[in-house]
């Protein structure tokens, strides 16, 4: 087949038109660069190729040109000279072929590995489906992994392990009470990564979570069920636009710290070859190796103008085309690192994200601290939530018996304002969590002292040692019903003080009906029943779960639990702090008990709220609680951690005698005045 050539334009990646498709990729130090088109994904020849013109190709510093008879499925790839010079940092290689940056598909030939990048048709018919637009002070994230959400059979879905086989989970998560799906990785990446060998088995491990991306504008086609080239893109709008149709909505973990090609001895898959120097940050003192605050390898040098153009552009993408509903941020300090790896914070790209006229219309969440040292929890622009690790830990710390806990306790109640009281900022910036995927689950959190991670073939060094969790007398999974009564009771403890909490709660995929990890606290390399939701526990646990639905929906039917602005400290619509006895908090240092007053607000658009009573007894013995007055008739108790299913959580809330009540040893009370 003859192609015909024209000069074509400076817009980056593979943007059809008509009968033609214009290619264009940035390069500033190249010399020489050319297109390879292949006729299948496979062929290791291409049928034609095309040396750019640097006259009539190039325009400033980005390589265009413009082919008739490419279109949809078409697969191609870059070829680009240049210098071989590690005292600049330049790796250039004409014999590497690379994926292209702006590339909206991926197809991987060989495990070397070898990548490919395929033309995709962007029109798709959304049948008027909108975003639910789901106010953030409504919001209750649900994180999850695409393929170990169904991956296993006791999923009983038909499409394991895809996106498909998430849909056919929507009425589960419907019933839970979650609004939003948080997807681990979906760009693509190398499965094929990770050398190491399973210990105990003998068996090859993966890279399974997906936090080495290749490329960020291209769905991981593994998720989906597309068959043909470039079709994943449509398996992706197809499962955006099911979970909005559900009222639902989906935000993206996404990876932009790093990328998949490592260090010095990774592989060159497209940056590293199209100019190293520009895309990542260098050591200062020998630019053959990288700056590794991402703690994989290399870090992206998020700053430079141009590196922050791909981000931008490849998130605009997903809002645009894609559809998606809002981003979490991996390791976001990084983002705010200038190319010598200093912290510019406000005057960084983070800024740009936050006031984009396109991407400020979505959530925004970030990670804020890297492996570098950079922990800036609080610190981020106006705009952007953040993962809350203090809550995360302060929670872990009172329910598993730590000390010196009760005022920070009370912090995070009230949205940690010691982090985001300035200006633009409040509760809602606070993402809310106790469990995330890195980690232990909620029930492994109080089934485990100590992280077992042999399975991962590091000897048991990675993951974090410091999980401030208790086994409560039994390492592990146990048949002693007295310990497993405790676990339950400090499950439903977590998710009680999450939902009561003001800010924006998260939880992960399975604690609602207490799935496990067998103590492994990063099984990012566990593509089996270690990490596979086991759905048989929702059987086993279902009143855990039933807990669950019941308390999420608590939060959503009391406004007062999701406040847009901090409490007052005082009972005009505020919250009042009270002890065993009312009025008398007791903050002293080995104090492990505390009770509160969320005030129904007359002025602010609570008025139809009721008073909340909450009495959280951490002790080891019960504790008899006295209840402040009310001005909106009597207590009723909704909510006692301690008692069994289905007394736990009362359809029909009962009246408190003489406003008094005995809290049982790791419980909590919740009362409404009615």
């Amino acid at each position: 087949m003859k192609y015909l050539i024209e000069d074509g334009k400076p817009i980056l990646g593979a943007t059809l038109d008509g009968d033609f498709t214009n290619f264009a990729i940035f390069s500033k130090n190249a010399t020489k660069v050319t297109i390879e088109i292949y006729e299948n994904s496979n062929d290791t020849k291409p049928i034609f190729n095309y040396q750019l013109n640097e006259m009539y190709n190039k325009t400033g510093d980005i390589w265009h040109v413009k082919i008739k008879g490419i279109g949809h499925g078409s697969i191609y790839g870059w070829k680009v000279d240049g210098p071989y010079d590690m005292e600049h940092g330049h790796r250039f290689d004409s014999n590497k072929l690379l994926l292209d940056p702006y590339g909206r598909s991926v197809v991987k030939v060989s495990k070397d590995p070898i990548y490919k990048s395929v033309v995709v048709d962007d029109q798709y018919d959304w049948e008027g489906v909108l975003r639910p637009k789901i106010p953030m002070k409504d919001t209750i994230i649900y994180e999850m992994h695409v393929r170990l959400f169904t991956k296993s059979d006791t999923s009983g879905v038909v499409f394991n392990g895809t996106l498909k086989g998430v849909l056919e989970k929507l009425d589960h998560l419907k019933k839970l009470g979650v609004t939003t799906l948080e997807l681990l990785p979906v760009y693509d990446f190398n499965v094929d990564s990770n050398d190491n060998i399973n210990p105990l088995t003998g068996e090859r491990l993966y890279d399974v979570w997906g936090y080495n991306p290749n490329n960020f504008f291209a769905v991981a086609k593994h998720y989906t069920n597309a068959i043909e080239e470039g079709d994943e893109v449509v398996c992706f709008k197809d499962f955006v636009k099911a979970v909005h149709k559900a009222g639902m909505e989906v935000i993206l973990d996404v990876v932009y710290n790093h990328t998949g090609e490592g260090n010095e001895r990774g592989p060159t898959l497209n940056f590293k070859g199209i100019d190293n120097q520009i895309y990542y940050m260098l050591s200062p003192y020998d630019k053959k190796y990288y700056s590794n605050y991402s703690g994989t390898g290399n870090t992206f040098n998020c700053n430079h103008p141009v590196v922050k153009q791909l981000i931008l552009d490849s998130l605009r993408y997903w809002v645009t085309e894609m559809r998606v509903d809002g981003f979490r941020f991996d390791l976001a300090s990084i983002l705010g690192r200038d190319s010598n790896g200093q912290w510019i914070g406000e005057y960084s790209m983070l800024t740009d994200i936050a006031k984009d006229p396109i991407l400020a219309d979505t959530k925004l969440i970030s990670e804020s601290w890297d492996a570098g040292g950079g922990y800036h929890l609080g610190e981020m622009p106006a705009g952007f939530a953040e993962w809350n690790g203090k809550y995360r830990d302060t929670i872990r710390n009172f329910l598993n018996g730590g000390i010196n806990t009760i005022s920070d306790l009370a912090t995070c109640i009230t949205g940690s304002p010691n982090l985001f009281k300035g200006e633009g900022r409040g509760p809602l910036d606070s993402i809310n969590f106790i469990t995330a995927h890195d980690g232990f689950t909620m029930w492994d959190l109080f089934s485990y002292n100590n992280k077992h991670n042999l399975a991962n073939g590091e000897d048991n060094r990675d993951g974090t040692n410091d999980n401030i969790s208790n086994n409560y007398g039994a390492e592990g999974e146990t048949d002693n019903k007295d310990i497993i009564a405790i676990r339950k009771k400090q499950v439903k403890n977590a998710i009680t003080l999450l939902m009561i909490s003001q800010g924006v709660p998260m939880i992960v995929m399975g604690d609602e009906f207490c799935r496990t990890q067998k103590g492994n606290n990063n099984p990012y390399c566990q593509d089996n029943e270690i990490s596979w939701v086991d759905w048989k526990r929702k059987d086993e646990f279902g009143d855990i779960y039933d807990y669950f639905c019941k308390i999420i929906n608590f939060r959503k039917e009391h406004p007062s639990l999701r406040r847009e602005k901090f409490l007052s400290q005082d009972s005009k619509g505020g919250i009042t702090w009270h002890g065993v006895e009312a009025d008398y908090p007791d903050w002293a240092y080995y104090s492990r008990t505390i009770a509160f007053m969320l005030h129904n607000n007359m002025k602010d658009g609570f008025k139809d709220d009721q008073d909340i009573y909450v009495a959280i007894n951490g002790y080891e013995e019960p504790l008899t609680f006295m209840l402040p007055d009310t001005d909106y008739g009597r207590w009723y108790r909704v909510v006692d951690t301690g008692r069994d299913w289905p007394d736990d959580f009362l359809d029909k809330p009962k009246i408190i005698e003489d406003n008094k009540y005995k809290v049982d040893s790791y419980s909590i009370l919740i009362c409404v005045s009615i």
